[in-house]
């Protein structure tokens, strides 16, 4: 159960998708403990890499420096592939992007990937803060791409060089929730990972977009997509639904412009929410991705998704509060794999 050797599900890997969140009463130096803990553990338990995801001015979300978490996640695992789930590109000087990565790739070989986002992964005014500027257009993202594949290119067309980052082979991965950066991905001939464990409803659409669109590259010679998915599993559907509850939570608060840690699980959820909002909840946690149950109930659900999509990878968020019943779920979810 706890080999070294990578294992996958239905012939695809599963990989994990971690936003370091902070527990209520907890604090970021914990929820790093615990990441590094969870790691280490699904490295064990034969999945095939672990993300961290860039979010900002969010009191429940410690993967704020998103490369500085992945040194040191690296720095604790041996040989599984640690990334960026992914990195908001707009945020950045891309040349500092390329120094981090090119450091990290520089010092783990063969192990770092870096996944672009375009959102802000904030709000505006945080967006302000971190680029000082609001002027962006769209087409500011895929220039910023373009760039950031020169400074790792062998022959950079740039006079500025990255130092560490030329001529290193880092997986680039576009991330969308949208049919934009399923296009760009088709387009440049990059992997593709689709946030369905939060957009579920365009996950089919913008899969077909990249594969009937995309172009051979010296990257990729065929198009390669992941998904994301909500995983919580437990030893029964009911220790699972209540476990599910802290994800709940998060959503509902988010909805409400009330972002905040990670709230314990409750028995019942109606207390503390109204219809209308448990109802909309429905829409961004479709059972299809959010997947939340028994061994039974998941293998299910997993294998459902997985044919409804033809992933070539699923990447599995599990917002648990309790550590232990976290460590349990992935757990659990190894024991479905070849």
């Amino acid at each position: 159960m706890t080999s070294h050797k990578e294992k996958k599900f239905n012939n695809i890997p599963l990989s994990v998708l971690d936003l370091a969140p902070i527990n209520e009463g907890s604090n970021p130096s914990e929820s790093f403990k615990d990441s590094v803990e969870l790691a280490q553990h699904v490295e064990r338990l034969g999945f095939h890499r672990y993300w961290l995801a860039e979010h900002h001015n969010m009191p429940g979300i410690a993967s704020s420096a998103t490369s500085v978490i992945m040194g040191h996640i690296a720095s604790k695992t041996n040989h599984m592939r640690i990334g960026a789930g992914g990195v908001m590109l707009p945020n950045h000087a891309t040349l500092v992007i390329a120094e981090q990565f090119g450091t990290l790739e520089s010092l783990f070989p063969g192990r770092i990937d870096l996944g672009l986002g375009r959102a802000p992964g904030s709000d505006q005014a945080t967006a302000y803060a971190l680029r000082r500027t609001l002027n962006m257009s769209v087409e500011d993202f895929p220039n910023q791409v373009n760039e950031l594949q020169d400074y790792f290119s062998d022959e950079p067309v740039s006079r500025v060089k990255a130092v560490p980052g030329q001529g290193l082979d880092i997986p680039i991965w576009l991330l969308g929730s949208s049919d934009f950066s399923a296009r760009l991905a088709a387009q440049k001939g990059l992997s593709f990972s689709f946030a369905s464990h939060f957009a579920p409803a365009y996950t089919v659409p913008a899969l077909k977009l990249y594969r009937d669109n995309f172009k051979a590259s010296k990257e990729l010679e065929k198009p390669y997509a992941m998904v994301g998915i909500n995983v919580i599993a437990a030893d029964t559907d009911e220790q699972a639904q209540y476990l599910a509850t802290s994800l709940k939570q998060q959503f509902l608060n988010i909805r409400r412009g009330n972002a905040i840690k990670l709230q314990p699980p409750v028995d019942n959820l109606s207390d503390l929410w109204s219809p209308p909002e448990l109802d909309a909840l429905k829409d961004t946690l479709d059972p299809r991705t959010t997947i939340i149950g028994s061994p039974d109930t998941v293998k299910r659900g997993l294998e459902k998704f997985q044919e409804e999509t033809q992933a070539d990878e699923m990447i599995i968020s599990a917002q648990i509060f309790d550590q232990k019943a976290r460590l349990r779920s992935f757990e659990i979810i190894s024991e479905l794999m070849d």
